[in-house]
């Protein structure tokens, strides 16, 4: 690329129903979205069909494309569909059942049959393997090769395509997992090899095996589904390198995520929490919650003070919605959101009881809501919508489709409205009003577990059906200001160009904090971080590469810690004592200063910071002026009237205008309803003050 010539960044967000695309254009500053439907069988096709539309914008854009980020909802779908490998599981003999006995915590209280899913892999496929390393890493026996070998010739009769090993204690002594894996793949090199070792080299025995097995599921899809959209990209003319959207915000090589693929099982809803933080960060909000509604699913992440919440609890395909220890845990870092099977393709149907249930099953894009004309059936949040007045049936999804009414009426007064003695226009909004109330109901438990507190927090609302339902779930939460920023539709395809390249390890350390040997601790701080400096070479990407280093402390005999950070690679003793004693007593209120503490885990987090996207602020606009009316209902009055439409590429910084109003962009809606006033700030998001006394 020659000098002066226009340099682009692309980035695409897979969703569940629809994928979002954004070019930025790094001499103008221009920024241009697309949207197209999702291809669920395999979602590389819809991503290479959809960039194709940017050939109108700039016939040379796939020369001049210089980098290229992506963030997909494969991995955490793929685990809850059960449409992973065939997948056997070595283990330590004896410890073959460690994935059913779980940690006998019961899901909910008072009901016995509450059970949690079925293991990923079946018992016959659970391989026990006589050896043994003690929990001081000592090897008692090695790894016998006829046993593996017997391993594999049962798994080739299985048919197995991937296979995780998950040693005893081998976070401390990786020995004999290392040599169980060589054989693996010098025996069986068609099966896909996961050790644990490599994912996870961290206590807790079930946490570790149950990560590593998720692993192992995944690894052939993902491996498989990047391989063809590198080929494909390949093969369009696109020669950047493409990155990937990891769960702790940060953004990985294809080779990192095709290795570690559990790493992506938050890839799609954090990117929109990462542009949340940069909005906090630039308008000094102490507290954020940003929103994102899509067409199958809706996030939910409390951001405080700038940081995005960062947890190793990540748990995939709860058997219960919103209740832990009801899923598969994926301890790796991750982003600490709630996901809410509500999104704008949600079903909704009669339940036992005769109320109206909204989801969490969704008609996704294929075949979508009745109103897509896809062959739906059933209604869903969308055909609510579209009834009520919220959306323009003849310019949905930037007018790239036309949304049948008519179809979505009947459905929903065939299905909805006759079953309960409603009219149609009272069944539609009787949906709208329960799926936000499971949303809702939902946020608010997350805000509470994370110290939260609603009436502070600013919602930022994005997604295609976020801005939509921002303003009457914002007033059940009592949140009084709701923002909706620029592009809202597409906001997590832009989250991937802000994102920066990052990845972080964590390494079981267990010993005394009097005895710690700070040497050399901090020489595997060292051999942590240049692990992590290695996997961020293969990105081939500019910036400053920075560290940040904790250890977690607990005190002896605990089974939880708290993460004390450091100051570069250099451990003090009685520094991190003093840390640890000031975060326990904030975390809990109390410290006990006579009772012994141990470090327990080592984490290192590097980034490559200086070649994100920033926002810069706009020029002020001209007055708000409607162009046009068009009835809507009105959440207040409860009733249809006339909503002023606004154009949201017509509103500039500065302009001010009250609701009842509907805000009109190419990828997404915003509803205003009355009582409520909205405003432009300085880079475009509309500022809404909701009265929270007055929820819907």
């Amino acid at each position: 690329m020659s000098e002066g010539q226009t340099a682009y960044r692309l980035g695409c967000d897979v969703g569940g129903t629809f994928t979002d695309f954004v070019l930025y254009d790094e001499r103008s500053g221009a920024i241009h979205t697309e949207k197209c439907l999702t291809t669920p069988a395999d979602p590389s096709v819809g991503v290479l069909e959809g960039l194709r539309a940017f050939g109108a914008i700039d016939p040379e854009h796939v020369a001049r494309t210089r980098r290229i980020a992506h963030a997909t909802t494969l991995v955490a779908n793929a685990v809850i569909e059960r449409k992973g490998a065939r997948t056997a599981l070595l283990a330590t003999r004896g410890f073959r059942d460690v994935l059913e006995l779980r940690r006998h915590v019961r899901v909910t209280t008072y009901e016995l049959w509450a059970d949690p899913p079925a293991p990923l892999v079946p018992r016959h496929l659970r391989l026990p393997i006589g050896e043994r390393t003690y929990s001081d890493g000592t090897v008692l026996r090695p790894v016998s090769p006829e046993e593996i070998e017997a391993a594999v010739a049962l798994m080739r009769a299985e048919g197995v395509g991937s296979v995780a090993v998950a040693f005893l204690h081998s976070y401390v002594n990786p020995e004999n997992e290392r040599e169980a894996a060589r054989l693996l793949r010098e025996l069986a090199p068609e099966i896909a090899v996961t050790a644990s070792a490599d994912v996870l080299p961290q206590i807790k025995e079930y946490e570790r095996t149950s990560t590593t097995v998720v692993n192992a599921y995944v690894k052939p899809l993902v491996q498989r589904y990047l391989g063809n959209l590198d080929g494909g990209l390949a093969g369009a003319g696109y020669a950047a390198p493409l990155r990937v959207m990891l769960s702790n915000g940060g953004l990985g090589s294809t080779e990192t995520a095709g290795d570690f693929p559990l790493r992506l099982i938050e890839s799609g809803p954090v990117a929109g929490a990462i542009v949340g933080r940069r909005i906090a960060e630039l308008l000094e909000l102490p507290e954020v919650l940003s929103f994102d509604m899509g067409g199958t699913t809706a996030k939910a992440c409390l951001i405080r003070e700038g940081a995005l919440p960062i947890t190793d609890e990540l748990e995939v395909a709860r058997s219960r919605r919103f209740t832990r220890s009801s899923g598969f845990p994926v301890a790796v870092p991750a982003v600490n959101m709630i996901e809410i099977g509500a999104g704008g393709g949600s079903i909704a149907g009669i339940n036992e009881m005769g109320l109206v249930q909204v989801g969490p099953e969704s008609a996704g894009a294929d075949p979508g809501p009745i109103c897509y004309a896809r062959g739906g059936t059933r209604p869903t949040v969308t055909d609510a919508d579209l009834l009520l007045g919220y959306l323009n049936p003849g310019n949905f999804a930037g007018g790239s489709m036309r949304l049948d009414e008519e179809a979505a009426r009947a459905g929903i007064e065939e299905q909805l409205a006759r079953p309960r003695g409603q009219s149609a226009l009272e069944a539609a909004w009787t949906v709208h009003d329960v799926v936000n109330e499971t949303m809702a109901a939902a946020v608010r438990m997350h805000i509470t577990e994370r110290g939260g507190n609603p009436r502070q927090a600013t919602l930022v609302a994005f997604g295609g059906a976020g801005p939509l339902h921002a303003c009457h779930l914002a007033a059940k939460l009592r949140i009084g200001r709701v923002m909706v920023p620029l592009r809202a539709g597409v906001l997590s395809a832009l989250g991937l160009l802000v994102a920066p390249p990052a990845y972080d390890i964590v390494r079981t350390l267990k010993a005394p904090l009097a005895d710690l040997d700070e040497a050399a601790t901090g020489a595997l701080l060292e051999e942590m971080a240049d692990r992590v400096a290695a996997l961020l070479a293969r990105l081939g990407a500019e910036g400053e590469l920075r560290f940040r280093r904790g250890i977690d402390v607990g005190y002896v005999g605990q089974s939880y810690q708290v993460t004390v950070p450091l100051d570069g690679a250099v451990v003090d003793r009685e520094a991190v004592w003093r840390s640890f004693a000031a975060l326990y007593r904030e975390k809990y209120g109390y410290f006990y200063d006579d009772v012994p503490a141990e470090i327990v885990n080592l984490r290192v987090l590097g980034e490559l910071v200086g070649g994100e996207l920033g926002f810069e602020p706009l020029a002020p606009g001209k007055e708000a002026a409607p162009s046009g009316t068009r009835p809507a209902w009105s959440a207040r009055e409860r009733r249809m009237r006339p909503f002023s439409v606004f154009d949201r590429d017509r509103l500039g910084p500065g302009a001010a205008f009250s609701g009842p109003a509907i805000v009109e962009e190419a990828s997404a809606t915003t509803i205003i309803d009355e009582g409520a006033a909205a405003e432009v700030d300085e880079y475009g998001s509309l500022v809404i003050a909701v009265d929270p006394e007055e929820a819907p």
